[in-house]
């Protein structure tokens, strides 16, 4: 029974985040201003996720991280409060949401198709370095994920599309500084995330770092994400080609996170 309210619970957050996300997308198109009921569906849906992720931890035992549903759904709900978080407190990039809600919806339609059974807890997860790694690495992808919305309407503008709908947006070099800070955002809690991860490594399997398939795509992701605020640093290029080097992080961390753990066979994997 716990079982059937935990999904219907998951549910009904879904189906809040995607009327809001909804919304948002065709306030954009029709030039509405509908941020209240926007964030209030929005803040629904992260209320209800919480409810769910939080019945599904009383039942099984441990946190949402051990399976690909809920890694999915933990993942979803993490990027979803970044989101929010940045759509209430800086309301002149709420227009990103025309870009960040459709990435939403691909990643809530996988978790919707996702089997939602349980997995056991493997002996090398009891360790409060785990919970820190996890958490660092949330953070971070959420800080891309605004940086995405930013560089997606930079992008969008470029091309010529939605330029009325966009007008409200700041200039391409406000949206360009602001989708920089949320990468230097990103590579500290990317790098403070490696290092948590190195030491639960340390205490799980005797060694802090070994080139696994996870390790290694974590590394080219902040070796990317390094080279990219460097280039933006030094060269300060055009909005545009700051907004291509935010899609590269972007689809490099969701590889990292979305990707690899799924194929690879090492202890460390991310999915169990």
């Amino acid at each position: 029974m716990d079982y059937l309210l935990e999904l219907k619970v998951l549910w009904a957050a879904i189906v809040a985040y995607v009327l809001g996300g909804v919304l948002a997308i065709v306030s954009v198109a029709l030039g509405r201003r509908d941020e209240r009921k926007i964030l209030a569906l929005m803040l629904a849906g992260l209320v209800l996720h919480t409810v769910s992720l939080g019945m599904r931890w009383e039942r099984v035992g441990h946190g949402p991280f051990i399976t690909l549903f809920e890694i999915l759904s933990s993942n979803v709900w993490s990027l979803m409060l970044a989101f929010v978080v940045a759509y209430w407190r800086i309301p002149k990039i709420r227009a990103s949401a025309a870009v960040v809600m459709p990435i939403m919806f691909v990643m809530m339609g996988w978790l919707m198709v996702a089997h939602p059974g349980e997995g056991h807890f493997p002996p090398t997860y009891h360790t409060p370095w785990l919970f820190i790694h996890i958490g660092l690495a949330k953070v971070f992808l959420g800080a891309v994920l605004v940086a995405v919305g930013l560089a997606g309407v930079i992008l969008l503008r470029r091309a010529g599309i939605g330029l009325r709908r966009f007008a409200t947006l700041p200039a391409d070099e406000r949206l360009e500084e602001l989708a920089f800070r949320c990468l230097a955002l990103g590579i500290i809690f990317d790098s403070l995330m490696l290092i948590a991860g190195a030491i639960w490594a340390q205490d799980a399997w005797g060694r802090y770092w070994a080139w696994d398939p996870l390790e290694t795509w974590s590394f080219v992701t902040w070796l990317l994400l390094a080279v990219a605020l460097h280039l933006r640093v030094t060269y300060r290029p055009a909005p545009a080609r700051t907004a291509w080097m935010v899609m590269a992080v972007f689809v490099m961390a969701f590889l990292t996170f979305f990707g690899v753990p799924f194929i690879s066979t090492s202890p460390h994997k991310g999915a169990v």
